[in-house]
């Protein structure tokens, strides 16, 4: 959820329906259709793991929305195989000495869904959108720095430049935001208007239908700048079950689902599907709202951390295609470090701290979605494991939906107790909108995380450009927040993705995602 153009570039390999994680385990040879037999009305069928919210780029804050969003918006860069930003709207940048002024030159040849031509002015508009107080938009914080925005201004009609108040380390992978159309959005309303159901962007799909509930369609812009699609349309259905994506896999009605640990070894030996492992940056963790009192005392924190057997989970929900994980960061981000507390299983201990903080009859709520059997069977897991240590624990499992607007609510304090959830983290380590303390209520802190430290630490972390005292700045935030334990870090899954044999033109293996150029995928008959 955190970045923008990562959580466009890991879309089609993690949140649609998916099982992600990190691994190492080289990919068998696997056999993928040549060019010369893609069907040029080929429709590619993906399965979501809940209801879209929201098609406005700037707007959406879940993963199932940046999925579909994804195939239809594009910025001004984007991020390949080796997960390095390249131009995509824009095509070429200069940055001043200082760091502070970025000019980017961008292409001539696009247009809007509409046959409206991109100009600069739409590029402004975006980012000035997102900057505006009255748009409901939780990427605000990525274009301020220390409390001053970044001025974006148009120098032609195809140059814009960016002022920044000083060097902002995370700025090149922030230009990759998905730009949204002024001509259709200036003067109105952005946060209610049509556009949102009804979008119209620059990439390599067209929206075409969105049936609540049930489904989506793109079909194919034959004027996609980087060159004609070879997929006539795109089908999101939405399939809440991940047993359910996997039995429509098997079944040939969609083409692409996460393998449940429980299925792999199966799954393995199918004939007519390919089986994909890669590394990922995400990770899995049981969010404590510190605004509720139940979770104000950090002892409480801590002896939930102790009360959790870690091990146990990777075993039993994850069948071992993972690893426990400690920190919010992921072992494959160069800025990871796993110099923190780590909190071993000792249910002693818990007791101890629960005794110490008053809270030895304490009871509590997880909410978790719908039809993610992982997190369902961790959730029944870790309520086993608290009672152990005294701690009542009840399940709540909602619709994806549903616990997006509890745990997004704007406002605090907000009504939840605890939950289920996981980070698509961003190529840049930059955790400022979820760590921050003024990203409570309306960014990505949800459970109002407050450390003046922490504080600090995020603002030279995006500042400093040098990657090495970046990596230590980093290593000293993950050590302050795992002593804090406002989540209780679960796990690092395996990326495990299931593909049907008749898709071809997939990127390569790896953290930017297997769909990662879509105008290059296609299907045999």
């Amino acid at each position: 959820m955190q970045s923008i153009k990562v959580a466009v570039f890991l879309l089609l390999t993690i949140f649609l329906c998916g099982c992600v994680g990190t691994g190492s385990e080289v990919n068998k040879e696997i056999s993928l259709p040549g060019l010369e037999k893609a069907d040029p009305n080929g429709k590619l069928v993906f399965a979501l793991g809940g209801e879209v919210s929201i098609l406005n780029p700037i707007l959406s804050t879940d993963t199932t929305s940046s999925a579909v969003e994804g195939t239809i918006f594009s910025g001004m860069t984007r991020i390949n195989e080796k997960l390095e930003v390249i131009p995509d709207l824009a095509k070429s940048w200069q940055v001043s000495k200082d760091g502070k002024t970025w000019t980017f030159y961008l292409r001539q040849d696009v247009k809007w869904h509409d046959d409206k031509p991109f100009t600069a002015d739409d590029v402004v508009f975006t980012f000035n959108a997102i900057l505006n107080p009255k748009v409901n938009s939780v990427r605000r914080s990525d274009y301020i720095i220390d409390g001053q925005p970044i001025q974006f201004r148009a120098l032609d009609k195809y140059t814009v430049q960016a002022a920044l108040p000083k060097p902002f380390a995370p700025f090149l992978v922030r230009s990759g935001m998905s730009v949204i159309p002024k001509h259709l959005l200036a003067g109105k309303d952005i946060n209610t208007a049509k556009f949102n159901r009804q979008p119209v962007g620059t990439g390599p799909f067209i929206f075409k239908e969105w049936v609540t509930g049930n489904h989506l369609k793109v079909s194919r812009n034959n004027n996609f700048y980087r060159g004609k699609p070879r997929l006539a349309e795109i089908i999101f259905k939405i399939i809440p079950d991940a047993n359910a994506c996997l039995v429509a896999l098997e079944a040939g009605e969609i083409d692409e689902a996460g393998i449940p640990p429980k299925d792999y070894r199966r799954m393995k030996s199918l004939k007519g599907i390919n089986v994909f492992e890669f590394d990922s940056l995400v990770y899995t963790y049981l969010g404590l709202n510190i605004a509720n009192p139940k979770f104000a005392d950090k002892r409480v924190r801590q002896a939930l951390a102790y009360a959790t057997n870690k091990k146990q989970l990777v075993n039993l929900v994850l069948k071992g295609l993972g690893s426990a994980a400690y920190a919010p960061s992921a072992p494959i981000s160069w800025a990871y470090s796993d110099q923190v507390e780590k909190y071993p299983y000792h249910p002693d201990k818990a007791k101890q701290l629960l005794k110490e903080a008053g809270a030895e009859n304490l009871e509590f709520t997880i909410l978790l979605n719908q039809g993610n059997k992982e997190r369902e069977k961790a959730a029944v897991i870790l309520q086993q494991q608290y009672k152990k240590v005294g701690v009542k624990v009840k399940l709540r499992v909602l619709e994806w939906s549903a616990l997006l607007k509890i745990v997004n609510v704007p406002k605090g304090p907000k009504d939840f107790e605890a939950f289920i959830m996981g980070w698509s983290l961003g190529l840049d380590p930059d955790a400022y909108s979820i760590w921050h303390s003024s990203q409570y209520p309306r960014g990505f802190n949800f459970i109002d995380y407050k450390n003046a430290k922490v504080d600090k630490l995020l603002k030279l972390g995006r500042v400093t450009m040098d990657k090495s005292a970046r990596k230590k700045i980093y290593a000293e935030i993950w050590q302050q927040i795992a002593a804090d334990q406002p989540y209780v870090f679960l796990w690092y899954p395996r990326a495990v993705v299931g593909i049907n044999e008749r898709v071809g033109g997939l990127s390569k293996p790896g953290p930017a995602g297997l769909f990662l150029n879509l105008e290059k995928v296609f299907v045999v008959k």
